[in-house]
């Protein structure tokens, strides 16, 4: 079951027709690492990432010939029926594409302007207007999206100034982070006295430490009602880069904070871009905030499990419910909340495939070679033999079919099972 957790309340931003902000649920959000101006390439992780779940992509539009080819990359994507809005990246030359590129204009379904590197000087306020002035044109919303690294240096230098005249100045950190609040907040105020609805305006301000992001957001939600995206910037690679993400996000969804969310994690060479998509719906799924796809649950394993066989089940069982998920999301409505068990031996084993819909416990070292299945606390057949995750698996996949309507009339909800049954 989902729970309800209080959202901070934010004004709600159209995207396409994805909702965000509001009553909305929390989205998923990534980006390409493919050069724009391969369309084709672009197209196919594009796809890649929406067939995972992201909700939105993100391109960077960093040229001329970048800039000419969202149209056809727009194009592409309609062509595979994949209809994912597009967010434009911009930094430095942003109001020039979008003068020069009506097409890109007009494809993308968002922009995202980082103020830092809109301009300097005097051209900053004339360049990031005309920014503006493009959103206004073609009814789009924008993301001012702030970055620690590339904080705009001019008011950054005024801001210590006046730090340096104060009775009790701020520290070096919270003056940065004071800096990036108040340039997106001032931002998106120029945004709208130039002409752009509230209601067309997202906020982010990205850092790369846990706390400070913590920090910066919980004051961001104080301080206004825009809708606000989340990520840990330069989060990094593998395990650290999802620890250090999950640790920031959660804190700040518990409390309500967040109404879309991108993990940006580094590929590690060979891996998939969808990894960061992954990671971003399990954070959701496991804090109970939204369902994405079935997930499975495993013992870690000691030396009752010895044999690697539960662990390999484990895995291809939720690698095939992952496959399955973009057929099944609009043929079998709900099964996204399903949850299967693959257990290693009779400690826990009976009592956590009680639990799930569909668990198995198979036999660790020295047991008995069977393995009970149990469908919805019930134990209801006992494989053995060479055959068993393939029997599993059917017995998964029938269970989809008979419990999951295409109507979406039958939602399923886990069992609760008496305490005293497990075990």
């Amino acid at each position: 079951m989902e729970q309800h957790i209080h959202r901070h309340k934010t004004r709600c931003v159209m995207i396409g027709d994805i909702a965000v902000g509001g009553h909305a649920p929390v989205v998923v959000q990534s980006m390409t690492n493919t050069d724009t101006a391969d369309a084709e390439a672009t197209a196919q992780q594009v796809f890649a990432l929406w067939q995972a779940g992201s909700e939105m992509v993100r391109i960077t539009v960093n040229s001329p010939e970048a800039a000419a080819q969202v149209g056809a990359i727009r194009r592409k994507l309609d062509a595979m029926g994949c209809f994912v809005p597009l967010i434009g990246d911009f930094h430095y030359n942003g109001h020039k594409l979008l003068a020069q590129y009506p097409e890109c204009a007009e494809a993308l379904a968002k922009y995202r302007i980082n103020p830092g590197n809109v301009g300097k000087g005097a051209k900053r306020d004339e360049q990031f207007a005309a920014m503006i002035e493009a959103a206004i044109q073609y009814n789009k919303p924008v993301r001012i999206g702030v970055n620690w690294g590339s904080l705009d240096q001019a008011k950054m230098a005024r801001m210590m100034d006046e730090n340096a005249q104060r009775a009790q100045p701020l520290s070096a950190e919270a003056l940065m982070r004071e800096a990036l609040i108040q340039s997106a907040l001032e931002s998106a105020q120029q945004a709208e006295a130039i002409g752009l609805p509230g209601d067309r305006i997202i906020i982010s301000c990205k850092v790369s430490d846990v706390q400070d992001l913590i920090t910066v957001y919980r004051e961001l939600a104080r301080r206004c009602d825009y809708p606000l995206h989340l990520g840990l910037t330069e989060a990094g690679m593998g395990s650290k880069g999802i620890v250090a993400s999950t640790a920031a996000l959660s804190v700040l969804m518990q409390e309500g904070i967040g109404d879309t969310i991108r993990i940006s994690l580094t590929p590690e060479p060979g891996e998939s871009r969808t990894r960061e998509v992954i990671v971003a719906q399990e954070i959701l799924q496991t804090m109970g905030i939204r369902s994405f796809t079935p997930l499975v649950t495993a013992c870690p394993g000691c030396g009752r499990t010895t044999s690697t066989f539960f662990q390999e089940l484990a895995q291809k069982i939720q690698r095939y419910l992952r496959e399955q998920m973009p057929a099944w999301r609009n043929e079998y409505p709900g099964v996204e909340t399903m949850n299967v068990a693959v257990m290693g031996c009779v400690v826990n084993g009976p009592g956590e495939s009680k639990l799930a819909n569909i668990g198995i416990s198979l036999p660790g070292t020295g047991e008995v070679p069977v393995a009970p299945v149990f469908v919805d606390g019930e134990k209801t057949v006992t494989l053995k033999g060479d055959a068993i995750a393939e029997e599993f698996q059917a017995i998964v996949e029938n269970y989809v079919k008979t419990h999951y309507s295409a109507g979406g009339a039958l939602r399923r909800e886990h069992k609760v099972i008496p305490l005293k049954a497990v075990g």
